[in-house]
């Protein structure tokens, strides 16, 4: 049987989550934490680094800020510009951006920013795609890698020493305690939190024919450049009230663009819209711990009120988990084929990452599928 959390409906199967003696998960308490918070304070606390770190001649960028197209950035964006900041805009560009990705990109320069946009090779990423897929069952693996590595690049490279990140996600989604209370990103927080699931990427090199110097936009500079510049990273979320949804509404009102329907394994149409492999990102999630993106969506918005547990649940058992026949509209195949990935052959890496323990099987201890490809979790059923 899968526990579940008894305020919202995180499964006990995510890393890094603890309950405590109510059943109440760290990601619960974290919010519920928040009340506590001065929040006052926090944002004086951030306007005296902001000041800190302004360039006091304006002959260079105040701070960096890491931006993808979302509703996220687009917060990050619009808020330090209100506070007075000249910002650096960098992205490091998605895996297989997509038409609203493209034009959220676009409407972030459109607020009045200097902006840079970094490309890795194309193939090589394709090849890290399909290792990071086959491997550890990732196939934002260097996406994940890269949106650690090339803004901090970039801050020693234009000599910017403030990066200004947005949420910590150990806060929001549930972590260890000293993480979740971190306001600054590091070097260790990257290795620990930020994704590469214990593949380094020194481990890349040599496999299908990738060298180190292909590697140099996913390896974070060395301690001798960082202290030379003085880089240092803050979350944003830990000084200004976080809220997803919040940023959103902000963001559409300053030209984002969201999708025309619920975005595929979700449970809303207003964020994870600039990269096509997305889908199946979330769906390894799920086969790896059983729970999706609409499992992550519907619990932020049960902690702040907005829906109820019951209501969250159910959303749960429509939208999580279903097999990424398409995301954002582009059909799998199309997704695959940059890996030179078939369908069947990613089905079988799907079945190789799925965690038996959790899902239903038949009296050959085969995986049970609907007609669609769907699994179904072993007490979907009776989750109260």
């Amino acid at each position: 049987m899968i526990r579940y959390c008894t305020q919202c409906v995180m499964p006990e199967t995510k890393p890094d989550l603890f309950f405590d003696d109510h059943g109440v998960c760290c990601a619960c308490l974290n919010y519920m934490n928040r009340n506590q918070v001065d929040w006052d304070s926090r944002r004086k606390e951030l306007l005296e680094i902001l000041d800190r770190y302004r360039s006091a001649n304006g002959s260079n960028w105040d701070c960096i800020i890491p931006v993808s197209g979302g509703k996220d950035s687009t917060y990050q964006v619009i808020r330090l510009l209100e506070l007075g900041m000249n910002p650096l805009c960098v992205t490091a560009t998605t895996c297989d951006l997509s038409d609203i990705g493209r034009h959220n990109i676009e409407n972030i320069k459109k607020l009045g920013v200097d902006y840079v946009e970094f490309t890795s090779n194309r193939v090589v990423r394709a090849k890290m795609n399909r290792i990071g897929l086959k491997q550890v069952g990732d196939i934002s693996w260097p996406e994940h890698a890269g949106i650690f590595t090339i803004p901090v690049r970039a801050a020693v490279q234009f000599n910017v020493p403030l990066i200004v990140w947005g949420e910590n996600s150990q806060n929001e989604y549930g972590g260890p305690a000293a993480a979740s209370k971190n306001n600054v990103l590091t070097r260790r927080w990257l290795e620990e939190f930020g994704g590469l699931l214990g593949l380094r990427v020194s481990d890349i090199i040599g496999q299908e024919g990738i060298e180190a110097r292909h590697l140099i936009p996913f390896t974070y500079p060395d301690n001798d450049d960082l202290q030379r510049v003085g880089v240092t990273g803050i979350f944003l979320g830990y000084y200004l009230p976080w809220d997803g949804y919040a940023n959103a509404l902000l963001a559409q009102g300053h030209g984002l663009k969201t999708f025309h329907n619920t975005v595929e394994g979700s449970v809303v149409n207003y964020e994870n819209l600039d990269n096509h492999q997305t889908g199946i990102h979330d769906y390894f999630k799920f086969l790896k711990f059983g729970f999706g993106r609409a499992t992550d969506i519907a619990c932020m918005h049960i902690r702040r009120g907005r829906i109820t547990r019951k209501d969250g649940m159910q959303l749960v058992k429509m939208h999580d988990g279903k097999f990424p026949w398409t995301y954002l509209d582009k059909p799998v195949d199309k997704i695959l084929e940059p890996m030179d990935l078939s369908v069947d052959e990613f089905i079988q890496i799907c079945d190789r990452f799925t965690n038996k323990k959790i899902f239903k099987k038949d009296a050959h201890g085969k995986l049970l599928k609907d007609r669609h490809g769907n699994l179904t979790k072993i007490n979907d059923d009776n989750v109260d």
